[in-house]
């Protein structure tokens, strides 16, 4: 039996996820969390063979839970279940790590395929995922600016090309304000945009986020 661990900040999705694998056999949803803290510590008890993440969550995120959890079980097999396909994510969890990368789009038969490939100690790349970060290594491919942002960075940047107010973000990430608005003035920097409304057209552009 392949056990299961769920790790994504929105409980309809656990859910949706829980449901379609409710009836695969040698399958069981062993544990589900909402942030990767909990999955962290959760991890030690129920001792899953596979977790599924969610990237962009609350707290410390995806990209840094899955690098903790594999510093403490390289033998852990984590699969990446998100909204965002394009570079660099893909990239980043794979870097440190990762087994597997699906978007939130999949269905239950290649979410099965990717659990037990993985489970055998192969990788899984969704084929979008893989044709992006194949042509992302092209010679003459167009750099993304996003791929020098670190994973807080990444966290914030998500949220203000998303709209999210300061606030919102600080209560989200447990970050005050004012650390809120750092990461937003170093982004602004980095990335050479003016402003809130800047960084979102820069974001739809690379395909970070769809359009809003």
């Amino acid at each position: 039996m392949i056990q299961i661990m769920l790790v994504d900040d929105h409980a309809l999705v656990r859910a949706g996820i829980k449901r379609m694998l409710v009836d695969v056999p040698g399958v069981s949803v062993v544990a589900e969390v909402d942030s990767g803290e909990e999955a962290i510590r959760l991890c030690r008890q129920s001792r899953p063979d596979v977790v599924l993440m969610d990237v962009n969550m609350p707290g410390i995120g995806g990209l840094e839970a899955a690098r903790k959890l594999l510093l403490s079980d390289p033998t852990l097999k984590i699969i990446a279940v998100t909204v965002h396909g394009n570079e660099p994510f893909p990239s980043r969890f794979m870097q440190v790590g990762a087994a597997g990368y699906l978007t939130k789009g999949c269905g239950v038969d290649e979410l099965v395929r990717a659990i037990e490939t993985v489970h055998k100690g192969g990788r899984y790349l969704a084929g979008e995922v893989a044709q992006g970060m194949a042509l992302s290594l092209l010679p003459g491919a167009e750099e993304s600016p996003f791929d020098k942002l670190s994973e807080r960075e990444l966290q914030v940047m998500l949220m203000v090309a998303k709209g999210w107010k300061v606030a919102d973000i600080s209560d989200k990430l447990c970050l005050s304000p004012k650390t809120v608005n750092t990461y937003r003035y170093r982004l602004f920097e980095k990335l050479g945009v003016q402003g809130d409304v800047d960084l979102t057209h820069l974001a739809m552009r690379y395909g970070v986020i769809d359009q809003v």
